[in-house]
């Protein structure tokens, strides 16, 4: 089996959780990170999947590497590659389709619900699960790309996942594990004070309440779309 290949934008926001799922279902996959210079490559046909994680940055920043990435994407799609995206990972999705990315209402940091939409599709994705407790961490949103479906909704940011075929795009995080919570929570003090009056930003003390709780659902939620994602894998 070709490997699924992971890109790493920064280097604390890491495979996590989903690099646990694909070790547990003996997935290969390898790493590829742009914060430690590495090239993409040209195309996607050495791949059976491509993921994309998050990142600070934004996908309408001019950095040089962008462009390349937006390609692979599509290079991926149209080879019937099945693409993942989490946060960053997603407006980059979303973006390589020409859909808009721009900056949401509210910055979104910390646990808040989400909805799963009344949607056949939803259900291939998420079962029978209506809401969960999903974790945030943006200010900017994307727009649905021609012929995707909305799958997921929040109160403060509309568009919080869809589907386009076996291609999936999320803008909160699924694939958080505790650890990665705690690191954000040290690392983003600065930010976390200067949004402190957005009512969708919650402060470290908060995020990290019931930690490993929360933590355990959301794996629960995660495992239960990666296992629905691996299956297009070739």
């Amino acid at each position: 089996m070709k490997p699924v290949l992971v890109i790493r934008h920064a280097k604390t926001e890491g495979a996590g959780y989903l690099g646990e799922f694909f070790n547990q279902q003996q997935i290969p996959w390898q790493m590829l990170s742009i914060d430690c210079g590495d090239r993409l490559p040209e195309n996607a046909q050495a791949l059976s999947g491509l993921v994309m994680m998050g990142g600070p940055m934004s996908v309408n920043d001019p950095l040089p590497w962008i462009a390349q990435e937006l390609a692979l994407i599509r290079d991926a799609m149209d080879r019937d590659i099945p693409v993942l995206g989490h946060c960053l990972g997603g407006q980059l999705i979303s973006k390589a389709l020409g859909a808009q990315v721009r900056a949401n209402a509210y910055k979104e940091i910390g646990w808040g619900r989400v909805q799963v939409l009344d949607h056949p599709l939803s259900r291939v994705w998420f079962g029978d699960l209506q809401q969960f407790d999903s974790f945030h961490w943006h200010g900017e949103t994307f727009a649905l790309p021609e012929g995707a479906t909305h799958l997921l909704s929040s109160p403060h940011c509309h568009h919080q996942a869809y589907s386009l075929g076996k291609h999936l795009a999320f803008q909160c995080h699924v694939e958080m594990t505790a650890e990665m919570v705690q690191l954000w929570c040290q690392n983003g003090a600065q930010e976390l004070h200067e949004a402190m009056a957005s009512p969708a930003v919650q402060q470290a003390e908060q995020m990290q309440d019931r930690l490993e709780q929360r933590i355990a659902q959301l794996n629960q939620v995660a495992q239960r779309v990666y296992q629905q994602w691996i299956k297009a894998l070739g």
